[in-house]
């Protein structure tokens, strides 16, 4: 049996801050480094576009965070896109957490078990309050909503009407238009 070691998030950033992870496309998931998979056209296009989209949706009322870490418990996770309470100044000298976020967003084709199972578990854990996972292969969304002890309780998966998050209902976001070619 094989023992891995376990990093902090405090340990991850000395290695960083060190240089050890230069040129590395790594995230901390569950005090493990964890090495990312490359980036697709697709994926690239598909995540640029949804974050245009929701930058135009809710201007001043959150920030939306491309492809940046969150810092976790014992995770620095980097999903495509974090959507934060703002003002942005308070994030000058940390990354957001838990509480700073009102949805995250991970879009998906190679990492789809990964972002369904082991990303789902990690972020209802820490009481991220919606998670969404922007399926590619399907072409469809799947929703989770409403975290508790540790699972979220609701879970939904759309591909044919629009959907809104929890924390702005007034901006839904059309899913048939983001699929189209």
């Amino acid at each position: 049996m094989l023992t891995l070691a376990q990093w902090t998030v405090a340990e991850y950033h000395q290695m960083i801050a060190a240089g050890l992870l230069v040129d590395r496309r790594v995230e901390l998931l569950n005090g493990q480094i964890i090495e990312m998979s490359p980036e697709g056209p697709e994926h690239r296009y598909q995540c640029s576009s949804l974050g245009d989209r929701l930058r135009l949706l809710l201007r001043d009322r959150a920030w939306i965070s491309e492809a940046h870490p969150i810092t976790l418990d014992d995770s620095e996770p980097e999903p495509d896109l974090a959507i934060v309470r703002l003002p942005r100044s308070a994030f000058r000298d940390r990354h957001p957490g838990p509480a700073d976020l009102f949805w995250v967003i991970e879009i998906a084709r190679s990492t789809l078990t990964t972002d369904l199972t082991h990303k789902r578990d990690l972020y209802a854990r820490v009481g991220i309050p919606e998670y969404w996972v922007v399926d590619l292969v399907n072409r469809r969304v799947v929703v989770f909503r409403q975290p508790e002890a540790g699972r979220y309780s609701q879970e939904e998966t759309v591909s044919d009407r629009p959907i809104a998050p929890l924390a702005f209902p007034d901006c839904a976001i059309d899913l048939v238009q983001l699929f189209q070619p």
